[in-house]
């Protein structure tokens, strides 16, 4: 409880986005499949929402699926897509109040997981907490590149000028313009990357790495993060003299 003792509620992160890494290498370590460490972050996803719908943490975005991810091992995709089905759990959303949204390429899906998640997407759309947004069939990369298709096609059509577009007319067109960029971005697992996620999003974004494995990342380890960034002084290219007025 120290870390909850020293944070600062009046400055929470309105937005966190997390990569979720280590799942297999916790398993591993342990002597068991793959799909065990899959199983432990699940339930770890199941902690770390309620804990920051609690905190007060208006948005929570996990790097849940990406597009390089199905180059994975088949039966690897297919237990990853059935453990999905698994744990979308809408009785969670509605007694936390979240509201359960989704980004990436979702045609890609299963179509009993795209229904799955129509369903929780349609029941709790009316909630007024924290939103969580999962990135499955997600990258970056092909976020950016469908917002350069639809920004080309209308200029095509005739609706938009190019002189009009600007760095706020290509956030309107991402899969992500529905909520503000990310205050704070968490990497699990011992790595040092932003491996395709919300990289145009993150341009300004505090980054926390830790080695600690996703299974192993509990609500401590979540208000530990979100201590570190009070820590920090974000100064958007200001100088800290001009953010002390």
């Amino acid at each position: 409880m120290q870390h909850t003792e020293q944070i600062d509620w009046g400055r929470i992160p309105k937005h966190v986005a997390i990569i979720m890494d280590g799942n297999g290498r916790w398993a591993k370590q342990r002597g068991h499949e793959r799909s065990y460490g899959h199983q432990a972050g699940a339930e770890t996803v199941h902690v770390i929402t309620e804990e920051a719908a609690r905190m007060g943490i208006k948005y929570l975005t996990l790097y849940t699926f990406s597009t390089e991810n199905w180059n994975r091992p088949s039966d690897e995709v297919a237990a990853l897509m059935t453990l999905l089905l698994d744990n979308i759990e809408e009785e969670t959303f509605m007694k936390n109040n979240i509201r359960f949204c989704v980004i990436g390429d979702n045609a890609k899906l299963p179509d009993d997981v795209q229904e799955r998640l129509r369903s929780c997407i349609e029941h709790t759309s009316g909630n007024t907490g924290m939103t969580l947004v999962l990135a499955l069939s997600y990258s970056s990369r092909w976020e950016i590149t469908e917002a350069v298709r639809e920004i080309a096609r209308e200029v095509q059509a005739g609706k938009l000028d190019p002189m009009q577009i600007d760095s706020a007319e290509v956030t309107r067109h991402l899969a992500t313009r529905f909520m503000p960029d990310p205050d704070l971005l968490i990497r699990t697992g011992g790595e040092i990357r932003l491996s395709n996620y919300l990289l145009w999003q993150c341009a300004y974004s505090e980054l926390y790495f830790c080695d600690t494995y996703w299974p192993d990342f509990n609500a401590e380890e979540l208000r530990k993060a979100i201590l570190d960034f009070q820590k920090r002084e974000r100064r958007f290219g200001r100088t800290s003299e001009q953010i002390s007025y």
